[in-house]
């Protein structure tokens, strides 16, 4: 099984794939990880756990 398929490749087997909508999905979830983090660490200083 692979786990990356590039568009132009007939496969079946495969993961995620190489294209606009997995790359969009990939950085949507990526930020919305970080903005998460983000709000933890704020939160841990606001209620002085840090």
């Amino acid at each position: 099984m692979k786990f990356v398929k590039n568009e132009d490749e007939e496969r079946r087997d495969y993961i995620l794939q190489k294209d606009t909508k997995t790359k969009f999905g990939a950085k949507f979830i990526i930020l919305v990880l970080i903005i998460l983090v983000g709000a933890v660490v704020a939160s841990a200083i606001h209620f002085e756990l840090f």
